[in-house]
Parts: structure tokens; C-alpha cells; sequence
């Protein structure tokens, strides 16, 4: 009887060790720090690697590093700027860069007139970035229209 509750016990204790042992892992792919640019407008118009047409009007994205189809939550780390993107293409083999954005999210961070910035990038639900992606395009549809 003590062996099966030993047993019991230590399946119990490497269970909870392996879960632990997973969480970082999982975090550390889910969060990640590099540098950012956008995609230049001759790309408008051309198939990305998901098969969709690229338009720099929509909230999308291209890494290396991340999985096509999932979203993520990008942080423009000098003025903690937040958009939501969905991850459709890939860059160059070569590009060190972590993500190149559409230029409407290059606005949104503030940083287009600069053509890179270091951000931070997490990976979050296909729930959340949908709904964080509809958000910012209610909110680009309610601004004022440039007169000029």
C-alpha cells in the first residue's frame, strides 16, 4: 500500500515539475523583442505567402520568426504605441528584422517617418486579435479625413 502511495505521490510531483517547466518555454515563444520596418508600396497589390492579396490599408504583417495565421500584439518601445496584426507573409531569407508591418500599423506606432523601431511582439489569441484588429479599424474609419 505505501509503494502505490508513493507511487501516487511522485507521479503527481513530476507531473507538476513538467508543467512548470512548460511555462517558459511557452512564454518565451509568445513574447518576443526586435526591430520593426514596413512594407514598401510596391508591394501593394501582390499575393503574400497565405495566398491573400497585400493591401497597406490592412492590419497585417510578415516575420520569419512567427507563425503565418497568428496574431499578435506589437508595442512600439519608445512611446509604448499598441497595434493589433495578423501574420500573412514572410520577409526575405535574410532579413534580420522581427516583423515588417503594413504601413497603416507603421502609422499607428508612430514611426513610418522613421522606417524602423525596436518593438516588442506577443503572440496573442485569434480572439483577441481579431477583436483588437476590428477596434482599430472602427477607430481609422471615425478619424478625420486629411483635407489637405
Amino acid at each position: 500500500m505505501r509503494q502505490i502511495v508513493l507511487f501516487i505521490l511522485l507521479a503527481i510531483s513530476f507531473s507538476a515539475k513538467a508543467q512548470e517547466a512548460a511555462v517558459p518555454a511557452d512564454i518565451d515563444e509568445a513574447v518576443k523583442k526586435g526591430v520593426a520596418s514596413y512594407y514598401h508600396d510596391k508591394f501593394e497589390g501582390r499575393k503574400t505567402a497565405t495566398g491573400e492579396i497585400f493591401d497597406n490599408d490592412k492590419f497585417t504583417a510578415a516575420s520569419n520568426k512567427l507563425k503565418l495565421g497568428s496574431y499578435v500584439k506589437v508595442t512600439n518601445v519608445s512611446n509604448d504605441e499598441v497595434v493589433y496584426v495578423k501574420i500573412n507573409d514572410r520577409m526575405a531569407a535574410n532579413n534580420k528584422r522581427l516583423i515588417d508591418l503594413a504601413s497603416i500599423a507603421a502609422k499607428k506606432l508612430h514611426f513610418a517617418h522613421k522606417g524602423i523601431t525596436k518593438v516588442k511582439v506577443e503572440v496573442v489569441s485569434e480572439e483577441e486579435g481579431r477583436v483588437g484588429i476590428l477596434a482599430q479599424n472602427v477607430s481609422k474609419e471615425k478619424a478625420p479625413k486629411n483635407t489637405l
